[in-house]
């Protein structure tokens, strides 16, 4: 079960959030018993991204073997 302060990986893109499938985020609130979360994205200085309302199917929780990619945010100066 996915808990809050869990990283966890966006298994879809959100167009709308300026975030792409792969992104990685934390949980900062579980609704539901995980049927929803409370995902926060930031970049790599701390600063906040976007918190997203997700569901169980639109995350997974990130695990050891993953490799972390580094993109530009979208409309970053």
């Amino acid at each position: 079960m996915i808990e809050e302060h869990s990283s966890v990986v966006l298994t879809e893109p959100l167009p709308a959030a300026g975030l792409e499938a792969g992104d990685v985020g934390v949980v900062v609130q579980v609704h539901r018993n995980g049927e929803a979360f409370e995902v926060e994205f930031v970049t790599l200085d701390g600063n906040t991204l976007t918190v997203e309302t997700l569901t169980a199917k639109q995350i997974r929780a990130a695990r050891n073997r993953d490799i972390l990619h580094v993109r530009e945010r979208p409309g970053a100066a």
